[in-house]
């Protein structure tokens, strides 16, 4: 058990560096290879802070963990939602003013509607998988038209500001992208099998594994991403990690889960997480869109998703002990 406690920290420790090497490599590349600042943090950002994600989702259903593959995804976006921009506007108060973004809101919304809807039969399929790729396929399609237009959304500015500040010689930049890459499946792999023997040891499901542990170890990187976004004033890059990671969570992680390994789907999962998930994610759209100007994340409402995210997490160990 010792052993696999420190797999976990091993795991975690080394899947949070390791996808900094990895984002700051790509940005870097794009960069290079003349990659306009919108579509890099729409694109390049999201994929690879969900990269964390993504890797220990496809273990896991591969190896036959399908709680964890769930779990990871959808505690993940509850952690986004409710830890991290709860935390991240307690240090600052979060303005919306990317027009961008405030797009996005809504749909992550209606992805987030489509995923529970496919959950109802209690199952995910390899068409249910398919049709979340097909969806997630289309909105890159919209996000690579959307980052190509070289707009001057704030998004756009807030990156452009900030990417110079991460420059690299073109070799070393690849280098960290293909290390990176290579360490983030060795450490999810660690992390992965140090959840199961966990889970087992104390005999915990994998679902509430993946839901705690696992989900809020992979969102390190959107925190610590975050919370620097915020204190330098890039408010709109903080929710973007967020935003973008959801959204590659919902779609992307789950799909390709799901097509490794169709699942069955316990119906608590539809009736506590996915409906915790969903509510966070109206409660977001509704505070960010701002419908009389610029929305924001205010510390009395950075509170109330702390407190949102501490009750869901006790409620959770509360059913297993």
């Amino acid at each position: 058990m010792t052993l696999a406690f420190l797999a976990i920290l091993a795991g975690l420790g080394l899947l949070v560096w390791s996808a900094d090497r990895f984002v700051e490599g790509a940005a870097c590349t794009a960069r290079y290879f003349g990659m306009p600042p919108l579509l890099i943090g729409m694109v390049i950002i999201g994929f690879g802070t969900s990269a964390p994600e993504m890797v220990v989702s496809a273990l896991a259903a591969s190896q036959g963990n399908p709680g964890i593959a769930l779990g990871n995804a959808y505690g993940s976006n509850i952690t986004n939602i409710a830890l991290i921009l709860g935390l991240t506007a307690l240090i600052s108060p979060i303005a919306v003013h990317s027009q961008v973004l405030r797009r996005e809101l809504p749909i992550l919304v209606l992805v987030t509607a489509f995923a529970a809807w496919q959950l109802l039969d209690g199952e995910l399929s390899r068409l249910d998988a398919l049709a979340l790729l097909g969806v997630f396929a289309g909105l890159m399609v919209w996000t690579l038209r959307q980052g190509m237009q070289r707009t001057r959304d704030t998004l756009a500015q807030e990156m452009d500001r900030e990417l110079p500040s991460h420059g690299m010689p073109l070799g070393r930049a690849l280098f960290w992208l293909g290390l990176g890459l290579a360490l983030l499946i060795l450490s999810s792999r660690v992390l992965v099998w140090g959840a199961v023997e966990v889970a087992r040891g104390f005999g915990v499901s994998d679902l509430i594994i993946g839901l705690t542990i696992v989900a809020v170890g992979t969102s390190l990187p959107e925190l610590a991403s975050s919370i620097i976004a915020t204190r330098k004033g890039e408010h709109d890059i903080a929710l973007g990690n967020v935003l973008g990671s959801n959204l590659f969570n919902t779609l992307a992680v789950v799909g390709i889960a799901g097509l490794i390994s169709p699942m069955a789907v316990s119906p608590e999962v539809l009736e506590r997480d996915v409906l915790v998930m969903a509510a966070l994610t109206l409660a977001l759209a509704v505070i960010g869109v701002g419908f009389r100007g610029a929305g924001r994340i205010n510390r009395v409402e950075g509170g109330v998703l702390l407190l949102c995210f501490a009750g869901y997490t006790a409620y959770l160990l509360g059913t297993q002990f």
